[in-house]
C-alpha cells in the first residue's frame, strides 16, 4: 500500500506541538542547529521581530502521515521587502517593478535576520524523506501561484539538500562567507603557527592593542546570563543597528526569550573597562560549530571588535574542540584573521518566465564573478604556504606612500572596477584602488618600496583585464 501524506500552512508555530517540530529540526543523527529550534524561531514570534507587523507573515508548512504524524517541516514567511535576508535581490525587485510587475511581497525560507547556513527542509528522517521534501517544495510553490506572488526564495541552504531542488525552474545562487576551520588547533598559538609570519604579527598586535586600555574580556553562558546583561547588551545591539539598519531587527524581549529557554547554547562575550561593561558579542553554540551573530560597544577601542567577535570566537572553539567559527555574511576583512571564503547557496522560484530567463542569465554572469572574487581571495589566505613561510621573503618596506594612477582597458561595468580594486587590496603595500571602467583607469595608493609597478601589471593581468601602463 502506499503511503499518503498531506500538507498544510500555519500563519504561527503556536500552532504545532514544540517537541514535533523539533524531532523534525534537529533529528536524531544529524548536527543540532539552535536556530532550526521551535524555541528560537518562536521567539521571533513572540518578541514581536518577526511578525507581520514587521514584514515577516509566517506561512511555515507541516507535512505528516495519515495518523497525523509531522514528518517535516518548511519555515517560511511572506515578505513585504527584502530586509535581515542577506541574499540581496533589491536588484531584481527593482528590475521587476520597473517592468510593470509587482515585487512584494514575496516568499522566504530561511532564519529571520540570521545568515546562517542550515537544512531548509526540516525532515524527520527515514524512508519517505524524498517525498516529504519534494511535497515541501511543491507546497510552497503552489502558495506562490495562488497568492500571484513574484517569487519564491529559500535563503543559505546546506549543501547536502541541494539534491533535494533538481528542478528544471529553479534557479540556484553561489555566495561565499567566511568562516573558521578549526585544524585540530591545540591552542591560539598552536594556530598563530599555522600563519604566514606578517599575518601571525599582526593579529598578535591587534590583540595586544584591542585591551591596552586595560580591559577585561569575560565569557557568560548559561545560568550566568542575567537580565542585567541582557538590557547592556541590547543597549550596544541597539547603537550598531541603528548606524547599520536604521531600526533594529530585534526586540528586548527576543533577548530574554531565547535566554529562558537556549542559555546553554548562548555564549556572550563582555569587555569591561573599570568594571564597567563596553562592548560586547553575542556567539550561539551548536552540535560542533560557534556561530557569531551581533556586537555592539559604547566605546570605540582600536581592534576590540576584532577582538570579540573574532578571535575570542576562534579561541573558544579551540578550547571547546568546534570544528568551525561562522561569523555571518560579508566582510573581506575577516579574511586576514583566519576565516576563509565558503560556498553559500540559495534557491529561487520565479513564475514568470520572461523575468526567470532574465535572473538565469544574471546568475550566470553572476557566479562568474563569484568564482573569479573566491579565486583571487583563496590566493591570499593568511596560512602558511607548502614548502615554508612565503612571507619571509617579502620585499623590503619603505615608509612613503605615492599615489599612481594606471591605464587598464576591458573593463565595462561595476562588476569589473570592484574586482580588480579588491584584488589590488588584498597586496600588501597597496593602501587604496579606486577602478572607473569610463575613463579605462585604476589610481592606486601604494608603497613603492613593497609594490612595484611590474606587480600592479601582473595583478591587473591576472584579473582579467589589459594593463596598458603607467599614466604619465
Amino acid at each position: 500500500m502506499t503511503a499518503k501524506f498531506t500538507s498544510k500552512t500555519i500563519d504561527s508555530l503556536t500552532d504545532v506541538d514544540a517537541r514535533d517540530w523539533d524531532t523534525c529540526a534537529n533529528p536524531v543523527g544529524l548536527p543540532y542547529n539552535p536556530f532550526l529550534t521551535h524555541d528560537f524561531l518562536g521567539s521571533l514570534e513572540k518578541s514581536g521581530s518577526a511578525i507581520p507587523e514587521t514584514g515577516w507573515n509566517s506561512q511555515h508548512i507541516l507535512a505528516s502521515d495519515e495518523q497525523g504524524t509531522l514528518l517535516g517541516c518548511l519555515p517560511l514567511y511572506l515578505k513585504g521587502h527584502s530586509r535581515g535576508e542577506f541574499v540581496f535581490d533589491q536588484g531584481w525587485a527593482e528590475a521587476y517593478e520597473q517592468a510593470g510587475g509587482r515585487y512584494y511581497p514575496k516568499l522566504l525560507s530561511g532564519v529571520p535576520f540570521t545568515p546562517i547556513s542550515g537544512r531548509r527542509l526540516l525532515l524527520k528522517g527515514g524512508a519517505h524523506d524524498q517525498e516529504i521534501a519534494a511535497i515541501l517544495i511543491e507546497h510552497a510553490m503552489a502558495l506562490t501561484h495562488n497568492y500571484q506572488l513574484s517569487s519564491l526564495h529559500l535563503n543559505f541552504i546546506d549543501e547536502s539538500q541541494l539534491r533535494f531542488f533538481d528542478h528544471p525552474d529553479l534557479l540556484v545562487r553561489r555566495g561565499h562567507q567566511f568562516q573558521f576551520e578549526n585544524q585540530d588547533f591545540e591552542s591560539f598559538d598552536d594556530f598563530l603557527t599555522s600563519l604566514s609570519s606578517r599575518k601571525r604579527k599582526a593579529i598578535r598586535k591587534e590583540r595586544a592593542q584591542a585591551i591596552q586600555a586595560g580591559l577585561e574580556i569575560k565569557h557568560l553562558t548559561g545560568s550566568d546570563l542575567t537580565s542585567e546583561h541582557w538590557d547592556i547588551f541590547f543597549r550596544f545591539y541597539t547603537d550598531t543597528g541603528d548606524r547599520k539598519w536604521g531600526t533594529p531587527y530585534l526586540t528586548r524581549s527576543f533577548f530574554s526569550l531565547i535566554s529562558n529557554c537556549l542559555a546553554d547554547q548562548i555564549l556572550l562575550v563582555l569587555a569591561y573597562r573599570d568594571s564597567e561593561p563596553i562592548a560586547g558579542a553575542l556567539n550561539f553554540i551548536g552540535y560542533d560549530t560557534l556561530y557569531g551573530r551581533y556586537w555592539g560597544s559604547c566605546e570605540y577601542h582600536p581592534s576590540l571588535h576584532f577582538e570579540l567577535c573574532y578571535y575570542q570566537a576562534i579561541e573558544y572553539a579551540i578550547n571547546h574542540r568546534l570544528s568551525r567559527v561562522e561569523a555571518g555574511a560579508q566582510g573581506e576583512h575577516k579574511l586576514a584573521r583566519g576565516y576563509l571564503p565558503t560556498q553559500t547557496n540559495s534557491i529561487h522560484y520565479l513564475p514568470d518566465t520572461g523575468f526567470r530567463k532574465a535572473v538565469a542569465h544574471f546568475l550566470s554572469s553572476e557566479q562568474r564573478y563569484i568564482k573569479m572574487e573566491h579565486e583571487i581571495l583563496s590566493e591570499h589566505s593568511p596560512f602558511r604556504k607548502n614548502g615554508g613561510d612565503q612571507s619571509a621573503n617579502a620585499r623590503p618596506k619603505g615608509s612613503t606612500m605615492e599615489q599612481r594612477t594606471y591605464q587598464v582597458e576591458g573593463m565595462t561595468c561595476g562588476g569589473c572596477t570592484s574586482s580588480l580594486e579588491k584584488r589590488l587590496l588584498l597586496e600588501e603595500g597597496v593602501e587604496t584602488a579606486s577602478a572607473s571602467h569610463e575613463t579605462n583607469s585604476c589610481k592606486v595608493t601604494l608603497n613603492p618600496a613593497t609594490v612595484s609597478d611590474e606587480r600592479i601589471e601582473e595583478i591587473t593581468i591576472k584579473a582579467g583585464f589589459e594593463y596598458k601602463g603607467k599614466a604619465i
